[in-house]
């Protein structure tokens, strides 16, 4: 009798495609993946990705992740549409933009010893090559990506936050939206990633208290002396005001993730507190992650 092939099945397969600015930590991100039980693909060339996806549908494969970037020349262009393609098709698909500021970017470069991977495309253009300009040049070509998936923002973050923070991500469905609360430091400036942004500085700071300096806001008795002063829970409630009156907007926008970025001076006590408190308000919503940039997280 001969082999009859089933029809393509999309509901129970998932993939995971990683994009982004070069030196942002997708090879950290790939390999996290893999260890999470996907089946990697690194730079795989954009005009194959559909082909591929589509051939998966069939195989004993649930789960793929792909890394295509600016390696892929004279491709790149073409990776919205092929998002858009492999979506219509069904596809379970949850994309991943890792960006970093251009002082990280240069620092890892200088410590890794390794040329960015336009630098042969500008020099045969008849120019030497800046890493600098390389830089530039890759934001203008990954901009119309960036603006419509999940960033990342991996400046400041240590491989072990950056692992921690893609396993929550994968571990959670694509749809309905995803809100993530994520606390900062101002001092080390805000976070790409973030989509909205409140100002906690103006909050009694618990740095000033010997007692609570080596705490964080997730401890107890730096919630109590917070919530102790009106003004914490007036912050929170007016924050938790703006977004439940305008996350519906959001959600009609088309949007998959939503990030609310909170800081305060060294990202330790009233950013923390505040992240945690309207988690717990919005444990209401169908997918909540926390984040905390300047706390030590575990690889």
């Amino acid at each position: 009798m001969p082999f009859l092939k089933t029809s393509p099945d999309p509901s129970d397969f998932s993939v995971v495609l990683i994009t982004g600015i070069s030196g942002s930590g997708k090879s950290v991100a790939l390999r996290v993946l893999e260890d999470s039980g996907y089946t990697c693909v690194d730079n795989l060339p954009v005009r194959f990705l559909k082909d591929f996806i589509a051939d998966m549908y069939d195989s004993p494969i649930r789960r793929v992740a792909v890394a295509i970037d600016v390696r892929s020349p004279g491709e790149i262009n073409d990776l919205p549409g092929a998002i858009a393609a492999l979506r219509a098709m069904g596809t379970q698909l949850r994309v991943v933009f890792l960006d970093a500021d251009d002082e990280t970017l240069t620092q890892r470069y200088s410590e890794s010893r390794r040329s960015h991977p336009l630098s042969d495309r500008v020099r045969k253009e008849g120019s030497t090559p800046g890493l600098q300009e390389c830089i530039a040049l890759e934001r203008d070509l990954l901009d119309p990506l960036r603006n419509q998936e999940h960033v990342i923002d991996t400046s400041d973050m240590t491989p072990g936050q950056l692992r921690a923070w893609i396993r929550d991500l994968v571990q959670t469905d694509r749809t309905p939206l995803l809100l993530t609360f994520e606390s900062f430091a101002f001092k080390k400036g805000v976070p790409r990633d973030a989509d909205l942004v409140f100002d906690v500085r103006c909050l009694p700071n618990p740095h000033y208290d010997a007692t609570l300096r080596p705490l964080t806001g997730r401890d107890e008795p730096v919630a109590t002396w917070l919530e102790a002063f009106g003004d914490t829970r007036v912050m929170v409630d007016d924050i938790e005001a703006f977004i439940r009156k305008w996350l519906p907007r959001y959600t009609q926008d088309t949007r998959s993730y939503l990030t609310v970025a909170v800081g305060c001076t060294g990202g330790k006590h009233r950013s923390v507190y505040v992240v945690e408190a309207l988690a717990k308000r919005f444990a209401d919503q169908p997918q909540v992650l926390v984040r905390h940039r300047n706390q030590p997280q575990g690889d």
